[in-house]
């Protein structure tokens, strides 16, 4: 008998490692004594990883990790000896094993995968976050999940609340997210989270209103909804009342006299004009309230401008994509880390510039759960022209750099053509100097080898103008 240990438990690399030491060895499923979680021997046995190998060659498929991944993520104490016993017997002349769906080993490894991916979408369906008094924007939510999936859903959270500082308490572990990188910890207490915050009232009392006791399905609510996860819902002590008086709402609501319904559509109010006085924090504040056209409706948040005040240097993008959307901030996505790079081989400092983009809310197009950047229409671009306008006031840069056809426009104008004028200098009405390259995402658009190396050595050389120049450009 030899031990294999795996730590943390629910570690898919851990268990890969374990489990390619096994099958190199040749030893055999039953021959393993898997220590993990509260599995453990009372003997002294050898250690798995340290026995010779036999079969070099042995690896582990991947479709047979991805299994293993949410497989390991299930309480079952059984669950590393089923993983292994299923690498053996594919190393061993059952290759396509996880094809064959009725025999046992692959049956269970099924039935554990689902349990964990039905718990990982209640985790996601049911955390609530709640604010921590006096900390704004720091945010904490407990949580009791079925299996050891923290890791496996904490970068979800990561992704879906980037802007905000969060907390997830559990009784076996905890994660936190500082607005950059995830940290784990021990497990907590539920005390340790508060138990409701201001917004919580107002979020009961829009429940309610919004119930429909005529759509009502108790079995198909419990269903979808358990009542073990009610404890973590604020609208959850509201139910028992709901429920008990849909019956009477109903009647109610097929007795009310029938009212019809408006024909005309009242036109939205006015926008007001963005502040002109060259008060940077004000306008900032005037655009995160910005409803000037419809993309703020779907837009996680306005993404506005962010660098030095006293740049010479502005740096003018189209608009933002789905992580600036989510994080708040411009060019920190794939584009930005393009545009980062070529920076650094230039040897420029992005924290010399102001950087921003034309149109301030992501325009998208959903794909599945996927959100594909679209480009914004004319009315979007001149519904946030002022705002740029407002940074540019208040900045008075001595260069302006357009990254894109769509900021090139808003900047020199709307007859300016990209690619027949990009890379040279053109001085402004006020005196200020700008040039124009294509956008970085339209460099990772390209297909993959010359063409995309093409690109963005046409990239950095454009940029190159503002080392070239740097000098005698802005002093002039």
């Amino acid at each position: 008998m030899f031990a294999a240990h795996v730590e943390p438990a629910w570690d898919v690399l851990a268990w890969r490692r374990m489990a390619l030491a096994g099958l190199r060895a040749r030893v055999a499923p039953e021959a393993v004594s898997w220590q993990g979680d509260a599995q453990g021997s009372l003997l002294a046995l050898p250690a798995l990883e340290a026995q010779p190998a036999r079969d070099a060659q042995a690896r582990l498929p991947a479709p047979l990790l991805q299994l293993a991944s949410q497989v390991l993520c299930h309480r079952d104490p059984q669950r590393h000896g089923l993983l292994y016993r299923i690498a053996w017997r594919m190393r061993h002349g059952e290759p396509h094993l996880l094809d064959t769906v009725v025999d046992a080993d692959t049956h269970r490894a099924g039935a554990l995968a689902q349990a964990v991916r039905r718990d990982s979408h209640k985790m996601k369906a049911f955390v609530r976050f709640r604010e921590l008094p006096g900390q704004a924007d720091t945010f904490v939510a407990w949580f009791e999940p079925e299996h050891w999936i923290v890791d496996r859903i904490a970068p979800f959270f990561a992704r879906r609340f980037t802007g905000m500082r969060w907390s997830i308490l559990t009784p076996y572990r905890s994660v936190r997210w500082d607005g950059t990188s995830l940290s784990f910890g021990d497990g907590a207490l539920r005390a340790d989270a508060p138990a409701d915050d201001a917004g919580e009232a107002l979020w009961r009392t829009y429940y309610a209103h919004i119930f429909n006791p005529a759509r009502i399905n108790p079995r198909m609510m419990r269903q979808e909804m358990p009542q073990k996860y009610w404890k973590h819902l604020p609208e959850a002590q509201l139910l028992p009342e709901l429920l008990r008086d849909a019956g009477a709402r109903t009647q109610a609501m097929v007795e009310r006299q029938a009212v019809a319904p408006r024909r005309k559509i009242p036109a939205p109010a006015a926008a007001p004009p963005p502040p002109v006085d060259g008060d940077l924090d004000r306008l900032r504040g005037a655009a995160h309230a910005c409803r000037r056209c419809e993309l703020w409706r779907d837009a996680t948040q306005t993404v506005f401008g962010e660098g030095p005040r006293d740049a010479r240097i502005v740096v003018v993008g189209e608009q933002p994509g789905d992580t600036e959307d989510l994080r708040g901030r411009p060019f920190v996505g794939p584009a930005g880390e393009l545009f980062d790079r070529a920076l650094a081989e230039l040897g420029l400092d992005r924290a010399r510039f102001y950087v921003t983009n034309a149109v301030k809310h992501f325009r998208f197009e959903m794909r599945g759960k996927v959100r594909l950047h679209r480009n914004p229409e004319v009315m979007h671009q001149r519904a946030c022209h002022a705002w740029l306008e407002g940074e540019l006031a208040a900045i008075r840069p001595e260069v302006v750099v357009c990254l894109g056809a769509i900021a090139a426009r808003a900047v020199f104008g709307t007859r300016f053509r990209l690619m027949a004028s990009r890379g040279t200098w053109h001085v402004q009405d006020d005196g200020s100097r700008g040039f124009a390259t294509v956008h970085p995402a339209w460099v990772l658009r390209q297909p993959v080898g010359a063409l995309r190396e093409a690109a963005w050595r046409g990239f950095v050389d454009d940029l190159a103008l503002l080392r070239e120049r740097d000098r005698s450009a802005l002093r002039t």
